[in-house]
């Protein structure tokens, strides 16, 4: 019974919501990646190259904001793997001695060796531009919410993951908030007794609901990827390329370096060597693997939104409870900020897709998680003499979002409406997971 009441209730909130979509995308991702190539880096597109920004809606009248709940993740940042670069730098040196390289081919492994030398003992940290753009983000929430981060005695509470690249990210936004407010009350914390939330362990719900399109994500790799130009272009020698070089795998580690490029302050650039349309078709493959990874996908039937079971829990339990606080933030990892924008449903994140053909027409993954990207839920209360329902608006990276409720406000929204919602779709997740 319990079982069917949760059903209708869920069935009636998608109907409330049916009249509230998301608006459709303007413009092609193919057209958007052309105009900024940026773009084609997914995960690795600098916060400060994303696609322009509107100016936010004003408070509803009456109304004041209180209370900001974020997570964000850490900004730019080197590559992980040192076989990142390794692997593209080995390929073309064997050509190189060889004497199997175009001119271009050796301009590329000088950039490669390059970048590389840059990486010694700094794989997976963040770079100045990572730096910066929690430095403009925290200036921004400043200047956006001065009735929240401009109070007297303005009470933040910051907590991180243990990742190092995750930590500079929340001091530097503390930092430009603190000097934004000197009276501010800045509670910093990182600890392994934080992670069930801040980065959900793998074991348990993330590796039973992970990984589960690997044949389709194979098969978009396999149809986008298109490196025989390429091949011209590097090498002098294409019967040589056929029987030395893993000429679709290179292009896409090339692809990777070059995308993360923009993570560092350099001129050293990449991504001339790829053309517009092999730019939309790299990005593509990444767009199919993250959706079919982390996003709400029929297809691979993950449900990898809920591996954001528990930070979802905290950022309501922690709604319910706050009196003193007027911000809390969360610091952490691309892979926590997409399924969790999946989960809330903010604009079109949580949509369910079969073509995968037709996937960019919908859901865009650079939209949702670059370098810094973050979710800024906004509450806010009547002001002093006032009576009314406290809502709430969700900013995804700075930008107002659409979200699963019916409102005559947007982008505000009756965070009671929001709350029931969210709390039903989490018991009717955890109740099917019970019966498995």
């Amino acid at each position: 019974m319990k079982r069917i009441q949760l059903l209708t209730l869920a069935i009636g909130l998608t109907m409330a919501v049916q009249a509230q979509k998301a608006p459709v995308f303007e413009t092609s991702a193919k057209d958007e990646i052309a105009a900024n190539h940026y773009l084609a880096g997914s995960n690795y597109l600098d916060y400060d190259r994303q696609l322009s920004t509107k100016p936010l809606t004003p408070s509803p009248k009456g109304y004041e904001p209180f209370y900001m709940s974020h997570y964000g993740r850490h900004g730019s940042r080197w590559l992980i793997w040192e076989g990142d670069y390794t692997l593209p730098i080995r390929a073309l040196k064997s050509a190189h001695e060889n004497g199997k390289l175009t001119e271009v081919g050796e301009e590329t492994l000088q950039k490669l060796e390059a970048i590389f030398s840059t990486t010694e003992k700094r794989l997976g940290d963040l770079t100045t531009v990572g730096e910066r753009q929690h430095h403009g983000i925290g200036k921004r929430m400043a200047q956006n919410f001065p009735e929240i981060f401009k109070t007297k005695n303005l009470k933040i509470d910051a907590r991180s993951t243990v990742v190092i690249r995750c930590i500079l990210s929340m001091i530097a936004e503390c930092e430009e908030l603190a000097a934004a407010n000197p009276t501010a009350q800045i509670h910093n914390d990182v600890s392994e007794s934080l992670q069930y939330y801040l980065n959900q362990p793998w074991e348990g719900i993330v590796k039973e609901e992970g990984k589960t399109g690997d044949k389709e994500y194979h098969d978009a790799e396999v149809k986008y990827t298109h490196p025989e130009r390429l091949m011209k272009v590097l090498f002098n020698d294409q019967q040589w390329v056929y029987n030395n070089v893993m000429a679709g795998d290179l292009m896409r580690r090339l692809f990777d370096v070059a995308t993360n490029m923009q993570s560092h302050d350099t001129d050293i650039e990449l991504l001339s060597l790829f053309t517009d349309e092999e730019l939309y078709d790299q990005w593509r493959i990444r767009n199919v693997g993250w959706y079919l990874d982390y996003g709400a996908s029929p297809v691979s039937g993950t449900k990898m939104p809920f591996s954001q079971l528990n930070l979802l829990k905290n950022i309501i339990e922690t709604a319910d409870t706050v009196t003193q606080t007027q911000a809390t933030l969360r610091f952490g990892h691309e892979v926590c900020v997409m399924p969790l924008a999946c989960l809330l449903e903010l604009d079109n994140c949580g949509m369910a897709v079969e073509n995968l053909d037709e996937l960019d027409t919908y859901w865009r993954n650079y939209r949702i998680f670059p370098m810094a990207c973050n979710i800024q839920l906004v509450f806010y209360r009547p002001k002093k003499g006032k009576e009314g329902d406290i809502l709430v608006k969700a900013l995804l990276n700075e930008r107002e979002a659409y979200m699963p409720a019916s409102t005559d406000q947007w982008p505000y929204y009756k965070w009671k409406d929001l709350r029931e919602y969210y709390l039903n779709k989490i018991a009717a997740f955890e109740q099917e997971a019970a019966t498995k």
